[in-house]
């Protein structure tokens, strides 16, 4: 299994509209042939700071997710919203149901 998790934070007027945009960037993501699951967090501390925790089944797969229209869209779109630019890190699933 292949992780991206990815912190976001986000200027407080944009919170809602950044809402919207990921979730319909969520909703097809969860489509994706590869994809095991995209969660979008919001934190209880700040309602501007947010976590997308993506996995894909290969980093292939997670590499076509990139490549999609609802994740360049996605991209393009919440670009000037974030407070400063998203930090994605990777990992290895070891232990998923």
């Amino acid at each position: 299994m292949y992780i991206t998790i990815v912190d976001v934070l986000v200027k407080a007027e944009f919170k809602e509209d950044f809402i919207q945009a990921t979730r319909l960037n969520h909703l097809a993501s969860v489509q994706e042939e590869g994809n095991h699951r995209f969660d979008v967090l919001q934190s209880d501390d700040n309602p501007r700071k947010f976590v997308l925790y993506e996995a894909y089944e290969t980093e292939d797969a997670a590499r076509e997710h990139k490549k999609t229209n609802h994740y360049l869209n996605w991209r393009e779109t919440v670009a000037n919203w974030m407070e400063e630019p998203r930090q994605g890190n990777t990992f290895s699933g070891l232990f998923l149901d």
